[in-house]
């Protein structure tokens, strides 16, 4: 293929995806699921495992995805718009960040945290360490410590950004469920995140440098809070005119946003670190209000699709018809469930809280979605895993980013209805007044 006809043909695939993503959004809407979620399932519903049975000659000619010939042809285009698309976001979402609200419940946030990494992790590397020996859902080139440690930081991902997403569509901003959940959610990703540096630096027989380069991360990180962040509130005002964003404060946002992520990529944390990061950096107020307003739109509802379509292209659910490869799926999504949910639940219940805080805090910890489908995207691409266990973990991904909601209003808002509806004279109506009063 020429340029010009790769053009033509991303701009094809471009509205495909756009009306596939409206359309099972109107249909997810209804079953009370977010966009983001529709998003999900279009990228899958799109790429071989459902497009391509249903229409292959049709799949085929829309998404030339034939690894021998086109592939790169194809990513030409798709996969740096799908890049872009999760930088922006990733960098919207450190713009909405609150580091206040962190702070106002760390020590539970901490231990919902711990628990959440290290139950997943535990049952990830149980399982990592059974199909390293006895399946083909790791290459040759992966030895044992990479697949446990590559699976359980699997395990451990929490959907950080559609946790913030669902919290805000549930109104729980502010209140100690959805603050904990997020404090917790941003602990797991961090550490998660390490633990794929490690994974990638022993991949690349480079394990020395990993420590250099969460090192180098670290570094990143102080350097964007401590100096940068500093040094942008104080060139405000070249930034915002008549209480507003100017042009060129957008230019410098973007390309600050650029360039955290070029540079945590090279330390091989992932251009998302980089972006979430930078985001952060950003003076509150004005600026900050501005810069969503006009980058979410266009990255939420053009860019960020592409990534999920692509995704969705490299699934291939038809690699897990054989039983061993069925029964490691629902292994995998079993021990997401117990490890993720279960384990937040005992350390939410354990820190004081009510039991109705702890179910919502470890259905929300338990979604995975975007966050999820970063990591096995890198695996994938660095021939870490195999397309079978790719698969398995994208079921994996949706099956417990589509609980989240349905689950969270069957066990919670269930439970905060009949609360309300309590007799007056009767003792739970007395010690449900009394605890709040005492919150009071």
């Amino acid at each position: 293929m020429n340029n010009l006809h790769l053009a033509v043909q991303f701009f094809l695939q471009l509205a495909a995806i756009l009306v596939c993503c409206r359309a099972v959004g109107a249909v997810a809407v209804r079953c009370g699921q977010p966009q983001v979620v529709a998003e999900m399932i279009a990228g899958v519903l799109l790429g071989p495992s459902f497009f391509g049975l249903v229409a292959p000659a049709w799949q085929a000619w829309l998404f030339p995805w034939d690894a021998a010939q086109t592939a790169r042809d194809t990513q030409c285009y798709l996969f740096p718009a799908a890049q872009l698309g999760l930088a922006l976001y990733m960098f919207v979402v450190g713009l909405e960040f609150r580091v206040d609200i962190v702070r106002e419940r760390w020590k539970t946030s901490v231990a919902v945290s711990l628990a959440g990494m290290i139950a997943p992790f535990g049952l990830g590397a149980a399982v990592a360490w059974y199909a390293h020996g006895h399946t083909q859902l790791f290459p040759p080139q992966t030895n044992l410590a990479e697949a446990m440690l590559f699976l359980g930081a699997s395990m451990c991902i929490t959907a950080f950004p559609m946790l913030a997403r669902i919290i805000h569509f549930k109104g729980l901003t502010g209140t100690t469920m959805g603050t904990v959940a997020l404090g917790a959610g941003a602990i797991d990703d961090a550490a998660a995140w390490c633990l794929l540096a490690v994974v990638l630096a022993s991949f690349d027989n480079q394990l020395s440098n990993a420590a250099f380069n969460i090192a180098g991360g670290v570094a990143y990180v102080v350097f964007a809070l401590v100096v940068l962040r500093p040094l942008l509130a104080k060139l405000r005002r070249f930034l915002v005119a008549d209480d507003a964003l100017t042009e060129s404060g957008l230019v410098v946002a973007i390309a600050l946003m650029a360039l955290g992520a070029w540079f945590t990529d090279r330390l091989g944390l992932h251009v998302v670190f980089g972006a979430f990061v930078m985001g952060m950096t950003m003076p509150r107020g004005v600026v900050v209000r501005d810069l969503v307003a006009r980058i979410q739109p266009l990255t939420v509802a053009v860019l960020l699709p592409l990534f999920f379509t692509y995704s969705g292209l490299n699934t291939q659910a038809g690699l897990l018809t054989s039983t061993d490869l069925s029964l490691m799926c629902l292994a995998i999504l079993a021990a997401a469930i117990a490890g993720k949910g279960g384990a937040c639940w005992l350390a939410a219940r354990w820190s004081g809280l009510s039991h109705r805080e702890a179910v919502g805090i470890g259905t929300l910890m338990n979604a995975r979605g975007l966050m999820e489908l970063i990591i096995i995207n890198i695996g994938l691409q660095r021939g870490i895993i195999s397309p079978g266990l790719f698969a398995a973990l994208v079921i994996m991904a949706v099956v417990t980013t589509l609980m989240a909601s349905p689950v969270f209003d069957r066990l919670v808002a269930r439970e905060r209805q009949r609360s309300s509806m309590l007799p007056a004279g009767s003792p739970a109506y007395a010690r449900r007044r009394g605890a709040s009063l005492m919150k009071r």
